[in-house]
C-alpha cells in the first residue's frame, strides 16, 4: 500500500478531488491554476496507478465511476478532516472555557449575529454567554470579559472602548395614521411614549428621552408616561408593535429602519456620551484565549462603524 500512494499519488488525489467536485477537468484547472491537459493528464496517471477508472468522459461532461463516487467521498472527508486539524493546530492553546457577560440588547442585537464568526476562527473556544443588565455590578471574578454601556469610567476594573452610543426616536409607520402630523419635537405631546429603563449604567427611567430632547432644545414635555421596559429591545418591539415613540440606539436598530417596520421622524441623532465597552479585570489579558476573544470584538466593532449609519 505504500508504495502504491507515493507522493506524486497524494498530488494526483488533489487534482482528483477538486476535478470530482467540479465535474469538470476545465474547472478543476482554473481552481488549482493548470492548464486542462494537466489535469487530464494527472487523473489518467492517477487511473493507470490505481487500475481502475474514476471518470467516464461523455460528450460534454464527466460522471464519476462507482469507484470515483466512492474514493471521491473518502478523499473529501479526509482533506476536510485534515483542514480541521490544522485550524486546530494554528489556533495553539486557543481552548477551553472563557466567560463573556453582555448588556442584553446589545448581544442580542449586535453580538449574537455575529458568534458564528468567532466560532470558526477559534473553533475550540467554548464562550458561556451571560445577559446582564446594567443594573447589576460588575464584579471581578464574575466574569472573563463584559461588554456594558457606560461613561468609560468601572472603579477597580480596565475598558476597552468599542463604539459611541447615539440616539434618537423611532415608531412604526402605522402608529402615524389618525394623529396630529409628527415634525417637531412639541408634536410628542400627542404620542404615547415608551421608556427603557435600564439605558445604560447608572441611569434612571426616562434618561433617554432626557439626554435626546435637551440635546435638541426641545419644549418642555411630559416624559413621566407611557409604558416602561428593562429592555432595549423589548422596547423596539413595542414600537414596533405601534405602542408608541421610542428612542432607539443608532448601534442597535439599523435593520428595523432598512426594512420600514420602524421610522425616524426626526433627523438628529445625539450622542449619549456612554460607549460600549469590553470590561476586564488587571491581567485578564495575559490569558491568550480571553485576548483573542477581546481582540475580536474589537475587530467587529471597528468593521461595523466603518460600515455604519452616519451621525447628524
Amino acid at each position: 500500500m505504500s508504495r502504491l500512494l507515493h507522493a506524486q499519488t497524494h498530488a494526483w488525489l488533489k487534482v482528483f478531488a477538486t476535478s470530482a467536485r467540479h465535474l469538470s477537468f476545465t474547472r478543476a484547472a482554473e481552481e488549482l491554476h493548470v492548464t486542462t491537459g494537466a489535469v487530464s493528464q494527472q487523473i489518467k496517471q492517477l487511473e493507470e496507478r490505481l487500475g481502475f477508472k474514476l471518470f467516464r468522459r461523455l460528450p460534454r461532461q464527466l460522471e464519476l465511476t462507482e469507484e470515483g463516487r466512492r474514493l471521491a467521498a473518502v478523499v473529501d472527508e479526509a482533506y476536510q478532516a485534515v483542514g480541521l486539524e490544522v485550524r486546530r493546530l494554528r489556533s495553539g492553546v486557543m481552548s477551553g472555557v472563557i466567560r463573556l457577560r453582555s448588556v442584553p440588547s446589545f448581544l442580542h442585537k449586535w453580538l449574537m449575529p455575529r458568534l458564528p464568526r468567532l466560532q470558526a476562527r477559534f473553533p475550540d473556544i467554548e464562550l458561556h454567554v451571560r445577559a446582564e443588565d446594567s443594573s447589576l455590578s460588575l464584579r471581578d471574578g464574575d466574569f472573563d470579559l463584559a461588554i456594558d454601556l457606560n461613561d468609560g469610567q468601572v472603579p477597580g476594573l480596565f475598558i476597552t472602548p468599542l463604539m459611541e452610543e447615539h440616539i434618537f426616536p423611532v415608531c412604526a409607520p402605522a402608529l402615524l395614521r389618525g394623529r396630529p402630523p409628527l415634525r417637531h419635537p412639541a408634536d410628542l405631546a400627542w404620542y404615547p411614549l415608551l421608556h427603557d429603563v435600564t439605558a445604560w449604567r447608572g441611569s434612571h427611567e426616562h434618561a433617554e428621552w432626557e439626554r435626546y430632547l435637551e440635546a435638541i432644545d426641545a419644549p418642555p414635555l411630559n416624559l413621566r408616561r407611557g409604558y416602561t421596559f428593562n429592555r432595549n429591545h423589548l422596547t423596539m418591539e413595542a414600537a414596533i408593535a405601534g405602542m408608541g415613540v421610542a428612542i432607539a440606539r443608532q448601534t442597535l436598530i439599523r435593520g428595523e429602519l432598512e426594512n420600514g417596520v420602524l421610522i425616524a421622524p426626526f433627523a438628529k441623532r445625539v450622542a449619549t456620551g456612554m460607549r460600549y465597552g469590553i470590561v476586564h479585570a488587571a491581567g485578564a489579558l495575559d490569558d491568550r484565549r480571553v485576548a483573542a476573544v477581546h481582540d475580536w470584538i474589537v475587530e467587529e466593532a471597528r468593521r461595523a462603524s466603518s460600515a455604519g449609519m452616519p451621525v447628524e
